[in-house]
């Protein structure tokens, strides 16, 4: 990405930061993360029981920051029980050199360094009513001890979620704050990841989005990926340039993928990939995964607001579009 574009992107950010640090996010309309038991099946809709999210802190923000996480037992009402409650979660958060421009922290497996950094909190949770429906704080964290990446414009922490044991699912989320006892923004800061394991609604009025951002102009197509949809409705791309164009979805524990050509309007543009159920409402507590490639096979960024906005289409729609 060239300086000028890197400015842009920044830009853009500062302006957009709105609702930025809550994962899910507001404007992504997702219920919540999970991550099942290292002893799942996979049809359960996690396909290696591992979570990662990024939080950046900008580089002109220098008081402590916190890491919260809501339910993060796996044990309730929120959670899914497969059998009897038995599964154990940790929620790790790693900074310094590495831990998060390390290209194995950015890939689907597990089986290279993606817990490289310096590792400065990690808990354990089982069933344990006492976090049941509650907000657990890490913290507080000095922001220097993040990584500093300059194209992201300030220090940058990685959080893994695994799940250490069981079968059952957790379902949680994470919130960045500037206060140990409450959810207050960090201004400025924001969230992104590279694959999300998430729970759709059961409601079929209800319409999900993730925000890739096309902020490389050599870009020229992306490729999703889902897994275990379900055939759960509809994966619809949206942008400045698309009134919209179906995207294949997955079945019952299997992946699918679909490309789609970037068009010369949406460069410094969010893509508003919206994930709309079936109007039956049949399936219930589906559990998906889902990520997106350029046409190199590199993972792209999503971000938990749609940089620049969430993108409006500027044109008639086409025979192929809806």
């Amino acid at each position: 990405m060239s300086k000028l574009l890197k400015l842009a992107f920044l830009f853009l950010l500062t302006v957009s930061l709105t609702k930025a640090q809550p994962v899910p996010g507001a404007d992504e309309n997702i219920p919540n993360l999970i991550t099942f038991g290292a002893d799942a099946e996979t049809s359960w809709g996690d396909a290696n029981f591992c979570q990662i999210i990024f939080f950046t802190v900008p580089k002109n923000h220098t008081a402590p920051i916190y890491i919260q996480v809501y339910d993060p037992d796996c044990g309730g009402e929120n959670d899914e029980i497969q059998g009897e409650w038995d599964t154990e979660t940790s929620f790790s958060i790693y900074g310094g050199k590495g831990s998060c421009s390390s290209k194995d922290a950015q890939t689907l497996n597990l089986d290279g360094n993606y817990d490289e950094g310096t590792l400065l909190a990690s808990k354990t949770f089982g069933n344990e009513s006492e976090y049941d429906g509650k907000w657990y704080t890490f913290g507080p964290i000095n922001p220097s001890e993040g990584e500093y990446l300059p194209e992201e414009g300030g220090h940058v922490f990685k959080v893994i979620v695994e799940g250490v044991s069981g079968d059952d699912g957790n379902m949680y989320q994470l919130y960045m704050s500037k206060s140990e006892q409450q959810q207050v923004e960090v201004e400025g800061g924001y969230a992104f990841y590279y694959k999300y394991t998430i729970r759709l609604h059961d409601n079929p009025k209800e319409l999900s989005h993730i925000y890739p951002y096309i902020n490389d102009s050599s870009i020229v197509s992306i490729k999703q990926t889902n897994f275990d949809w379900d055939r759960d409705g509809w994966i619809i791309v949206r942008s400045v340039a698309t009134a919209g164009n179906m995207m294949k979805i997955s079945g019952d524990d299997e992946w699918v993928s679909s490309v789609y050509q970037i068009k010369q309007e949406e460069y410094n543009t969010s893509l508003d990939i919206q994930m709309k159920k079936h109007p039956s409402g049949n399936i219930r507590n589906n559990n998906v995964v889902i990520y997106f490639e350029n046409q190199y096979g590199e993972l792209l960024k999503s971000y938990s607001v749609p940089i620049g906005g969430v993108p409006k289409y500027k044109g008639k729609p086409t025979a192929e579009e809806l």
